[in-house]
Order: C-alpha cells, then structure tokens, then sequence
C-alpha cells in the first residue's frame, strides 16, 4: 500500500511576507504585529464550517507556532467568542490570500511564505505545516 497524504496544495507559491502585518481588533482598536519568527496566518470569513474552529475551537495542535487570525470584513457574532480575530483586508492582499478558509505559514527570519493551503481543521493545518517547523 503506498503512503498518500491529502494536501490542500501541491506546493506554496513561495514569495516575500510582509515583515508587518496591521489591521483592527473587533473593538476597533489599531493592532500590529512583527512577523520575526515562524507564524501561521489564518483567513476567516463569516458563516464557514472551517473558520468556526480557529474562531471558537481548541488550538492545541497549533500550540508550537504563533497563530494570527484574520478576517477582511468585521463580523458581529465573532465579538463574544473567545479567540482575537483580527480585521485586515490589507493582510489578506499582501498574502495574497483570495478567500477563506485559507491559511499562510510566514518563515519570519526570512520574511517569506513557506506555505499555504485550504483549511478544513487546526489538525489538518497542523500535520501540513509540520514539516516547516522542526529545528
């Protein structure tokens, strides 16, 4: 039997990350972050089975990367759950990211996207991106 791995992509269209991203909390309040190690960007949008575990659910198989959550419009019903959902329609362009669900992984010591894919869960993110965070 051979070894089969279900990817949401092939490869990721490696390129250059912002070395900054910048947006709104829900609240309103201006929110930055450096991007000068290792982090997974995860792009939401209301209404989405895939978005509702990185809003809502338990992280613990992201727990060995930082993880930023962000949407490109504001969503009323995100203010009382419990995770930070950032708003950023300019994070979204300077990943180039298109739609949600989808995620980023940031190389941030070389400012570059390492990889990129569908999401489907935080366990599915986390098996793709495993192999990026080994030291």
């Amino acid at each position: 039997m051979s070894e089969f791995h279900v990817h949401s992509f092939d490869r990721a269209r490696e390129r250059p990350a912002p070395k900054e991203l910048t947006g709104l909390t829900l609240e309103g309040t201006p929110w930055g972050r450096n991007l000068d190690r290792t982090t997974l960007v995860v792009a939401v949008k209301p209404d989405c089975d895939g978005c509702r575990d990185f809003v809502e659910g338990n992280l613990d198989d992201l727990s060995h990367v930082d993880v930023i959550v962000v949407s490109a419009e504001l969503h009323d019903d995100w203010r009382a759950e419990h995770r930070a959902v950032v708003v950023s329609p300019a994070t979204w362009e300077a990943l180039q990211i298109r739609s949600a669900p989808f995620y980023v992984l940031i190389d941030g010591s070389q400012s570059l996207v390492v990889s990129e894919g569908s999401v489907f869960s935080p366990a599915q993110v986390a098996q793709e991106i495993a192999e990026y965070l080994t030291s």
